[in-house]
């Protein structure tokens, strides 16, 4: 199962939630919640569309997103002057299991 690490790189303002270095864990369809550090709404609906993409194994540069390996994106709040807020800036990277990736590989011989 592939696996997506979102990390908080950089904060520009202030953020109620996340902290430099938090991190949100998906597995497959679901959010590793034990280990996952905190969830935000604003920040979720700004990688979600990218989520599925980069788990089918879309590559961050072909959705200009970042590299080869790494995915970069933001939070939808814009921070002063126009909210008290800020914006948070998340790396994703993603993960897959080898085992399973060598077993999506395998021709079928009937």
């Amino acid at each position: 199962m592939e696996k997506l690490i979102i990390t908080v790189v950089e904060i520009k303002g202030k953020c109620p939630v996340f902290r430099v270095g938090d991190k949100i864990v998906i597995e497959g369809p679901k959010v590793n919640l034990k280990e996952t550090d905190a969830i935000c709404t604003h920040a979720f609906a700004s990688f979600l569309p990218y989520i599925v993409a980069l788990r089918k194994g879309v590559k961050p540069k072909d959705i200009g997103l970042g590299d080869e390996e790494k995915a970069y994106v933001q939070c939808l709040d814009p921070g002063p002057p126009y909210t008290n807020g800020g914006t948070v800036i998340f790396e994703i990277t993603v993960i897959r299991d080898e085992a399973e990736k060598g077993v999506e590989n395998c021709e079928r011989s009937d």
